[in-house]
C-alpha cells in the first residue's frame, strides 16, 4: 500500500505520511502527458519554442525537439534513413500525410493508452492500435490511391544493403489502392498495427486527431483521458506503471520511496506473534 508500511501475518497497520507526497502523487497519471521511450523521444513532455510546419501544433507541449520535428519533413532524414520514395517522388498531397504521421508519433504527448513494451534495438516502447478519426484515414487514403509502394507494412521486409530503405528483391511498385483496397488496410497494415480505424468521427471524443488546429486547443487531450479511463476500469488490465522500465522519466509512478521504520519502533508496535521468535 502506498504511503504506509504493512505488518506481516494481519498485524495491524501503521499509516505514515511523508510531506508533499500525496499531493505530489495525486496529480499524475502514467497514462496521460507521457512520452514513448523510443529513439528520438524526448524522456517527457514540455513546451519547445518552435516546431517545424506539421508539427507546430504540437509546440506549446511536445515529445519531440524542434530539430526532430525539422527532420520528420525530410524526403531522406537522420531519423530512420527512411526514403519515401522508394517507388518514384511521392506525390506532395500523398507525403503530407505521412509527414503528419510522423509528427504525431514523435511529438504527442497523449498517447499513453496506446503505449505497449516492446524488445527492439532501437526503442523499448511502441503504439497498438490507436484509434484514428475516420476522416484522418479515409483521406491518407484517397490522397495517396495513385502513389507507388512495393510493400503493404513498412516496418518490415525492406532491402537495407544501401543504408537506407529499398523494395526488396523481387517486389513489384504498384499504385497505393492495389497495394490497400481500402482506408482500412492502409492506416492499420502500414506501421505493424500501430493504428486502428475509428469509427468516430472528429470532434467526437473517441478518436486520434492525426493533425487539428492549435488555435482550438489539442482534442487527443480529452480522447486520451477517456481511453485511460477505459483501460483503468476493463476487468484484468494492467497499466503501464506495473512494467518494470528500463529509461526515460515520466514514464511510470516511482515506487512508495518511504523510510522504512527503526526495527525497534516496529517491535514495540507490533503484539507478540507466535513462533516468530521477535523477528520480522
Amino acid at each position: 500500500m502506498e504511503g504506509s508500511a504493512v505488518c506481516p501475518r494481519g498485524a495491524a497497520v501503521l499509516a505514515i505520511t511523508v510531506p508533499g507526497l500525496a499531493a505530489s502523487e495525486a496529480g499524475r497519471d502514467p497514462l496521460l502527458n507521457v512520452c514513448m521511450d523510443a529513439k528520438h523521444h524526448k524522456s517527457q513532455p514540455g513546451p519547445e519554442g518552435k516546431l517545424y510546419e506539421q508539427c507546430s501544433p504540437w509546440k506549446d507541449n511536445a515529445c519531440c525537439t524542434a530539430n526532430t520535428s525539422l527532420e520528420a519533413h525530410k524526403d531522406q532524414s537522420y531519423l530512420y534513413n527512411f526514403n519515401w520514395n522508394h517507388c518514384g517522388v511521392m506525390p506532395p498531397k500523398c507525403k503530407r500525410h505521412f509527414i503528419q504521421d510522423t509528427c504525431l508519433y514523435e511529438c504527442s504527448p497523449n498517447l499513453g493508452p496506446w503505449i505497449q513494451q516492446v524488445d527492439s534495438s532501437w526503442r523499448k516502447e511502441r503504439i497498438l492500435h490507436v484509434p484514428l478519426c475516420r476522416e484522418d484515414c479515409e483521406e491518407w487514403w484517397q490522397d495517396c490511391r495513385d502513389a507507388l509502394t512495393c510493400k503493404e507494412n513498412w516496418h518490415k521486409g525492406w532491402n537495407w544493403a544501401t543504408g537506407t530503405n529499398r523494395c526488396p528483391w523481387g517486389s513489384e511498385c504498384r499504385p497505393f489502392h492495389q497495394v490497400f483496397p481500402r482506408p482500412r488496410d492502409l492506416c492499420e497494415k502500414i506501421w505493424s498495427g500501430s493504428f486502428r480505424l475509428s469509427a468516430e468521427r472528429r470532434g467526437s471524443g473517441r478518436c486520434i486527431q492525426m493533425w487539428f488546429d492549435p488555435a482550438r486547443g489539442n482534442p487527443n487531450v480529452a480522447v486520451a483521458r477517456y481511453y485511460a479511463g477505459l483501460k483503468r476500469s476493463s476487468p484484468g488490465s494492467q497499466e503501464r506503471t506495473l512494467a518494470p522500465q528500463s529509461s526515460g522519466a515520466g514514464r511510470a509512478l516511482p515506487g512508495p520511496g518511504l523510510p522504512l521504520l527503526p526495527l525497534a519502533l516496529l517491535l514495540l508496535l507490533l503484539p507478540p506473534q507466535p513462533g516468530a521468535g521477535g523477528s520480522l
